[in-house]
């Protein structure tokens, strides 16, 4: 054993690695790659559904299985009855991404093979968590609306219907392509705080709900997947683009956290950050929003001259969401609703590994100290 004044600690276990995987790898000189395939080479190239089959099942599906996995992926889109009401009696107070989390829960008391953990009752898990964690989202932004929670069209894509059973009205062209290509790049990546957590629950031998809880209950964190609603709440802060320097200064005066920009792992530019900055132009410009695309290449190129860091994933995530007309406490419940299809994968992967997740500590309190009763403290 090594004794523990020798123990090296790495915080928060920076360039450790805790596993292998192939589902996908993060290059710091800014690339992304899904079991193989570098994210520029899928991005307009392929649907969400395509991305979901190859994190889950390691391949990109021929037409005949995309189409069966689509049709397999819609219908499981339709949630239980008392789910609904479940969803229904939960406080107006509550935050949308906790909300998910408790309903994932009371998802997994209706399993009916809840005792079952074998590679295919994973399997049909991973796709009903798949398909249902958007539907949870959009049944509660339904409901939150005060308008009818909708059932999937079968005539729809997946993240189509997703932006649909959403909102209540189908997407034009230009939208289908926004909400594809957000969901496909927020899918997974690497091995990220709720990613870490959720294979951390499987490594215990846990079930899939529970991991995939562990997972939600990560990405809550304003230093993960909340940082988009915080991006927004920043862009309604500045009114215009010209206010957009002194507000930056005054963020870097006071030492606060500019949301939405740096990142743990790129040393470049992050490869998704690109991505949905074309496809927030685009949407911003047919939605009459250009005035927020404009104010995001201001504080892009402010933060860069000031501090040299690239926008993140969540910078521009959040003016795409905004332009979809998604309210901003939603935003990361739509970040969950896509990377479901990462966590699902991960947690099967984590089970054929099966090993626990067990790491040490270097302890720096004292030994031996003398106990004194109560009585005399």
């Amino acid at each position: 054993m090594i004794p523990n004044k020798e123990k090296v600690v790495t915080r928060g276990l920076r360039d450790v690695a805790a596993a292998e995987t192939r589902i996908s790898f993060v290059d710091p000189l800014g690339a992304l790659y899904y079991s193989g395939y570098d994210i520029d080479d899928l991005v307009g190239k392929v649907c969400y559904e395509e991305v979901a089959h190859l994190l889950l099942y390691n391949k990109l599906p021929t037409k005949s299985e995309l189409e069966l996995f689509r049709t397999l992926l819609v219908s499981e889109m339709k949630l239980p009855r008392a789910l609904l009401k479940s969803i229904q009696r939960t406080p107006p107070s509550g935050h949308p991404i906790e909300v998910l989390r408790t309903a994932v829960s009371i998802l997994g008391m209706y399993d009916p093979e809840h005792d079952d953990n074998s590679d295919p009752a994973n399997q049909r898990r991973a796709i009903q968590l798949v398909a249902k964690v958007p539907a949870i989202v959009a049944a509660l932004h339904r409901l939150r609306s005060g308008q009818k929670v909708l059932a999937p069209d079968g005539n729809l894509g997946f993240a189509e219907n997703f932006l649909y059973m959403l909102r209540g009205k189908n997407a034009v062209r230009n939208e289908k392509k926004a909400i594809d290509r957000f969901m496909i790049l927020h899918a997974d990546h690497g091995f990220n705080a709720s990613t870490f957590a959720a294979r951390v629950t499987a490594s215990t031998r846990s079930d899939m709900y529970s991991g995939v809880i562990s997972a939600i209950g990560t990405l809550k964190g304003a230093l993960h997947g909340g940082a988009s609603e915080r991006v927004m709440r920043m862009l309604f802060e500045v009114s215009s683009v010209e206010e957009v320097d002194d507000y930056i200064q005054g963020l870097l005066d006071d030492q606060r956290k500019i949301m939405g920009f740096g990142h743990r792992i790129y040393v470049a530019e992050d490869p998704r950050a690109k991505h949905l900055r074309a496809i927030s132009e685009k949407l911003c410009h047919r939605r009459g929003k250009l005035h927020e695309y404009y104010k995001c290449q201001k504080i892009e190129s402010a933060v860069y001259s000031k501090k040299k860091i690239f926008p993140n994933v969540d910078f521009y995530a959040a003016l795409v969401m905004h332009a979809l007309d998604i309210k901003k406490e939603f935003f990361t419940a739509l970040f969950a609703s896509s990377r479901i299809s990462g966590w699902t994968a991960h947690i099967m992967e984590q089970y054929a590994d099966a090993v626990l997740i067990r790491p040490t500590s270097k302890y720096i309190s004292e030994y031996g100290r003398k106990f004194v009763p109560i009585a005399k403290r």
